[in-house]
Order: C-alpha cells, then sequence, then structure tokens
C-alpha cells in the first residue's frame, strides 16, 4: 500500500505539498519522514544518480520520479507492485505540473502547496487495492516498464550526504583552526619583539647604571689625584 507522499523543489530540498493523513498506520512514521527530508537534501547537492530510482528501507521502499526542478516521492510496502508506485507518481506529477507548474519556481515558505493534498488522497485511494480491475490492466501495460529503474538501499544514498556533510565539517574546523594558529603565531611573534626590546633596553640601564655608580664612586678620587699632580707640576716649575 501506498503509505506517505512528500513532492519537494530539487534546488533546494523545499516541501512543497505532502498528504496530511498519510502514516498514520506506520509506526515511527516520523523517521521515516526524516529520511525522506534527508533524501530531498541529499537531491539538492545534484546527487540525483537517476530521474527515477527506488530505495530500501526497512519493511518499506521509497520511490521517487525527478521531472524538472521538482522530486515526487511515495513510501510504500516493499509487497506493493513497484510499477503501480511510479505510476501513481506519474499521475501526481501531471496534474501537479498542470495546476501549479508556472508557481513553483516562486515558492518560498514550506508546503505553499498544501492544498495539493486533496488531489493526492483521491488519487492514493484508486492504488490502494492492486486487484482491482483498473490496477491489474496497469500492471499488465506494456507501456510503461519499471525494470531499468534502479534500487539502493537508504543506508548507502544517505551515507554519501553524511560524508559530504563530515569532509564539509572537517574543512570549516580546518580552516578555522589555521585561523587560531595564524593568530597566535602573530602575537607570538609580538611578544618575541617585546621581550627582545624588553631586554636590550634593560642591558642599557643597567650599563647606564654601572657607569653612573663608577662615577660617583672614583670621580672623588680622580680629583684628587688630579690636583695633587697639578701641585706637583706647579712646584717643580717654580724651583
Amino acid at each position: 500500500m501506498v503509505k506517505v507522499t512528500m513532492i519537494a523543489r530539487v534546488t533546494d530540498g523545499l516541501p512543497l505539498a505532502e498528504g496530511l493523513d498519510d502514516g498514520r498506520d506506520v509506526p515511527d512514521v516520523d523517521y521515516y519522514k526524516q529520511q525522506i527530508k534527508a533524501l530531498f537534501k541529499n537531491l539538492s547537492r545534484g546527487q540525483n544518480d537517476a530521474s527515477r530510482m527506488s530505495i530500501e528501507s526497512g519493511p518499506y521502499v521509497f520511490h521517487y520520479i525527478i521531472e524538472g526542478r521538482v522530486c515526487y516521492l511515495t513510501m510504500c510496502d516493499r509487497a506493493y507492485p513497484k510499477k503501480l508506485a511510479f505510476q501513481y507518481l506519474e499521475d501526481l506529477k501531471n496534474e501537479f505540473e498542470r495546476v501549479n507548474g508556472n508557481q513553483i519556481e516562486t515558492a518560498a515558505r514550506p508546503y505553499a502547496f498544501i492544498k495539493f493534498d486533496t488531489f493526492i488522497q483521491k488519487t492514493k485511494k484508486l492504488y490502494q487495492d492492486t486487484r482491482t480491475q483498473r490496477n491489474i490492466a496497469k500492471l499488465n501495460d506494456e507501456l510503461y516498464e519499471v525494470h531499468q529503474i534502479m534500487t539502493r538501499n537508504v543506508q548507502e544514498v544517505l551515507g554519501v550526504g553524511e560524508k559530504l556533510d563530515q569532509v564539509s565539517q572537517m574543512s570549516s574546523r580546518l580552516t578555522s583552526e589555521s585561523r587560531i594558529y595564524a593568530d597566535k603565531a602573530r602575537d607570538l611573534n609580538r611578544q618575541k619583539i617585546i621581550d627582545i626590546t624588553f631586554s636590550k633596553v634593560c642591558m642599557e640601564l643597567i650599563f647606564s647604571y654601572d657607569t653612573q655608580a663608577l662615577i660617583r664612586k672614583w670621580a672623588p678620587v680622580a680629583i684628587v689625584i688630579g690636583v695633587v699632580v697639578v701641585l706637583f707640576w706647579i712646584k717643580s716649575k717654580i724651583w
């Protein structure tokens, strides 16, 4: 059965519409909706290997198609026919483009097309019972084949996004740390210059102090010696 349906803009992952009554019979439905939003985030980074893909997650499978700049995604039981899931998405895509196609790029707030839920609920009822004549006919329709659509595991898909997040975080952290180291290096250089200047000043002060001390200590002695020398010189001239 179809469990959850969400529509989002691929360029930025903005959710545009959702089945309001979806997931009431799904345990931990919020957990799976978080996975869907993570998938939209990955797609907004350009990690869309294909325009159509199936992604397994526990007892469920996410099926999505990308048309233009919009991703149409539904979560179904694993046993639900893949062919019906993608035809359900095709019906949603055709109607969504017809009604909202010229407003998709200008949508600025989440769930700007929440009224589309009416069509989602009506269409989902048509696809719930796989045994109806209508759905049996669709399963037998050879014009729409899904054999070439890739199936991947959700951890494999989301793991790519997580690794990119880690690389981005590491890059940001390295940039921040390099700035810190550069600032510390400048501070150390400034401190070194200050220390050298302070040492020179101290040496000059010490030298100046020693010189003044020597002058004060020996100046009287030098004066006395000078006077004695002058007296002896005068005496020798007179006599």
